[in-house]
């Protein structure tokens, strides 16, 4: 149904150019406008149709009847247009599709039908005749299903985007579609990734399964993706993931599994992942990242972790980093001891992470991790905790030297008093004080035994408190 131009001898003396401009607009549909720039393109979008219109340019090689009140498109609705490459029916109302609708356009390559509310059955035969199909967007619609053998006669197709509808399960329609590179079915209702749900897709670099209601995910499930560069598996119900989860997945260069349930990252799911450069672990509920998680991650530039239960990252879990350049931790209720006294220092020395807000202990809570001060006694880290935050490390192991001394010197003085101020019992037990340097000099009796176990005691005792932070309190000064 494509309107052919009477020509006139005239027309012949015209250039070729001049006579398809002319020919595009003379042609155009009531209520659309044409333009000829690089080629025919119809323009009918937001023109309240309520019918496919009759005729098209024969030239047309775009039609834009976006934004419409399109019902119903019969049997070769748009009739035979050979140089139509796009077609676009976004937002409407259509509600059925006749099975052979797009017949007679047989070099389309893109086909838009999305957020047309109403559509919610396709016929296994409703792409008939477009066997160049490259691209097809059918997302936000109504869709619960669409049948396994819709795409026979698409080899063509490369993109396909079904997202926003009501799939319960990935459509067997995909499996097997050894050209397609893009799948989007982010935001419908899928519940698990079955073994066979991605079967044949050896072309596939971007697959989009986010903000669904997966929750099971089969062993192999993702055995042919072996072309896979983009994954987008965020926003789901899942708790774990099967133990060689991504094997094989030797090309995936990003990979989001934010927004999920996960408790526990292991080494296992990650191994094959050499290529990886962005890796999205974050708003789950992670307490634990088994050692080697990230050891075969060689690539990895970017790592999410923030918003998760992380306590502690010990060392041996983040080594070794290689071309690492951005560390997200926040939100996590860091417990800020010594076991992150080498987070510190990473930060510090590379610059590659901000943000890593302390929950405990009480004395640091709140605080930065660059902020927290790591004292170190005989060589070995002291934790927070036990220090007195503001003052410098050096000036702690002065003033608790000469505390300690200080009290030392006092409990010997007490000593000496007491054993003045009783001769007779310093006679008796062989106690005699050195007039020369005030020391005690021991004889047979149990006076200098027990003055030596009083300031054993107190040393123990003030040790202890001082460990504990707690070196102003008063010690006992009497065991038993």
């Amino acid at each position: 149904r494509c309107f052919f131009v009477n020509t006139f001898s005239v027309l012949c003396l015209l250039p070729q150019a001049v006579l398809t401009r002319w020919a595009c607009v003379r042609a155009c549909p009531a209520s659309c406008s044409c333009t000829q720039e690089k080629s025919c393109s119809v323009l009918c979008d937001r023109s309240g149709i309520a019918e496919v219109p009759k005729e098209f340019p024969c030239e047309a090689s775009a039609i834009n009847l976006d934004k419409n009140a399109l019902k119903f498109l019969s049997e070769r609705a748009f009739g035979t247009l050979p140089a139509l490459k796009l077609l676009s029916l976004d937002h409407n109302n259509i509600s059925f599709i006749t099975p052979g609708a797009f017949k007679g356009l047989a070099n389309l390559v893109e086909l838009k039908f999305a957020n047309n509310d109403y559509i919610s059955y396709l016929h296994t035969r409703t792409f008939s005749g477009l066997k160049k199909l490259v691209r097809l967007d059918m997302s936000n619609c109504n869709l619960f299903n669409i049948p396994d053998r819709i795409f026979l006669e698409q080899p063509a197709l490369k993109e396909v985007l079904c997202f926003e509808n009501h799939f319960r399960r990935i459509p067997g329609a995909f499996r097997g579609m050894e050209n397609l590179t893009h799948l989007y079915l982010e935001r419908n209702r899928i519940e698990a990734v079955a073994y066979n749900s991605l079967l044949g897709l050896g072309s596939l670099k971007y697959l989009n399964l986010q903000e669904n209601r997966i929750n099971v995910i089969h062993d192999g499930a993702f055995q042919d993706l072996l072309r896979l560069e983009n994954f987008y598996f965020n926003d789901n119900l899942l708790c774990d993931l099967p133990r060689f989860a991504f094997r094989g997945l030797v090309r995936l260069k990003m990979l989001n599994l934010g927004g999920n349930l996960l408790t526990n990252v292991s080494k296992t799911w990650f191994g094959d992942l050499v290529e990886l450069e962005v890796l999205y672990l974050d708003r789950n509920q992670l307490l634990n990242i088994e050692e080697g998680t990230f050891e075969n991650l060689t690539s990895l530039i970017t790592l999410h972790l923030n918003s998760n239960n992380l306590t502690t990252l010990p060392l041996p879990v983040f080594q070794p980093v290689y071309l690492l350049g951005r560390l997200f931790l926040f939100r996590n209720p860091w417990v800020c001891d010594c076991s992150l006294e080498w987070l510190k220092g990473w930060k510090e020395s590379y610059q590659l992470v901000r943000d890593i807000p302390c929950a405990s202990p009480s004395s640091v809570a709140g605080l930065d991790l660059s902020e927290v001060v790591f004292a170190r006694v005989n060589g070995t880290c002291v934790d927070p905790g036990e220090l007195n935050l503001t003052t410098a490390p050096s000036e702690i192991a002065s003033t608790t030297e000469n505390r300690f001394n200080s009290l030392i010197s006092k409990l010997l003085q007490q000593e000496i008093r007491e054993e003045m101020g009783n001769g007779t019992e310093s006679l008796r037990n062989g106690t005699l004080l050195d007039p020369e340097d005030g020391r005690l000099s021991a004889g047979v009796g149990g006076h200098r035994a027990q003055a030596s176990q009083s300031i054993l005691c107190v040393i123990a005792v003030w040790l202890f408190l001082d460990l504990i932070g707690r070196s102003d309190m008063n010690p006992c000064l009497s065991c038993t």
